[in-house]
């Protein structure tokens, strides 16, 4: 029965990602599904990639990583984001990555910042400036999209195609991701569970993995401007990993934003969601567009 109380946010990435498929693709934007990034482990990652069909020049990018506890979710659950960042004019991609427990960390980080490679190389064919390239992602995805944010120029997680393109980032949106997974344990409803499958054990057996996966532990003055949103009710992720993080990023002269959502939980709704995705939007428009372009 325990299972009762961690499915609800499960479901709604499930949900969410049906109706992503029946999403109507605006006017003016191009939208191709299902294209193959990497072929890690034998595994057919594929992306979803929207972005405008009469863009002038090099275009700014973003790259959304879905959440889902590590073990779950789909890519499908930000197309509707990508479409959205497409009429703005964003070259937008949404990623698949490697699961837990089949392949625990650092599979999912190798995975995303093989996108991002994957995005570099074919920059010209997409439009795409290489040096605005953007990320973002909630929950789960939030880490690893703050993980990217803090480790760039780290060799040790590239691996696998286009390993002569820079996996680097320019910024970060992170809603909602954990940064110090040491201190998950007994302050989220299902950590128990999800960082033993993620690390292939707990803190007894994987103590260095916990740390080495744990963005907070990355920081230093060379990670990206960042933005966090993070409820003070979350019940999965304690709203005080996004303080700790904040806190590390300003002591090392790091541009760094929080938007805190009082009262808000795991997963935006309602007015929440909409001012995060407003505070989303205007992060990514100040960090990515030239100044002249940005409104």
């Amino acid at each position: 029965m325990k299972y009762l109380t961690l499915r609800p946010f499960l479901a709604l990435c499930f949900i969410t990602a049906l109706h992503a498929a029946d999403l109507p693709v605006p006017e003016g934007v191009s939208f191709e599904k299902g294209i193959e990034f990497s072929h890690a482990a034998d595994q057919h990652l594929q992306l979803d990639i929207a972005r405008p069909k009469d863009g002038e020049g090099l275009l700014p990018a973003v790259v959304c990583i879905h959440g889902g506890g590590f073990r779950a979710g789909t890519r499908e659950s930000y197309d509707k984001l990508c479409l959205t960042l497409a009429q703005r004019g964003y070259v937008a991609l949404t990623v698949t990555y490697r699961l837990a427990p089949a392949y625990p960390f650092p599979a999912a980080v190798l995975d995303c910042k093989s996108a991002v490679r994957w995005l570099r190389a074919n920059a010209a064919k997409y439009h795409v400036d290489p040096t605005r390239i953007g990320v973002t992602g909630g929950s789960a995805g939030g880490h690893l999209a703050q993980f990217l944010g803090v480790t760039n120029g780290v060799k040790q997680f590239d691996a696998g195609e286009n390993l002569d393109q820079s996996s680097d980032v320019s910024c970060v949106v992170n809603y909602y991701g954990p940064s110090d997974l040491t201190k998950s344990y007994g302050k989220s409803v299902d950590a128990a569970e999800v960082l033993p499958l993620f690390f292939g054990g707990d803190l007894s057996t994987k103590l260095r993995e916990h740390i080495v996966g744990s963005p907070l532990y990355w920081v230093t003055p060379s990670a990206v401007p960042t933005l966090c949103v993070h409820g003070t009710e979350d019940k999965y992720v304690a709203y005080e990993q996004a303080t700790w993080l904040v806190e590390k990023l300003k002591a090392s002269q790091v541009e760094v934003e929080l938007l805190t959502l009082p009262g808000a939980g795991h997963g935006f709704k309602g007015e929440d969601a909409v001012k995060a995705e407003a505070a989303l939007l205007a992060f990514f428009e100040s960090h990515l567009k030239p100044k002249s372009a940005a409104k």
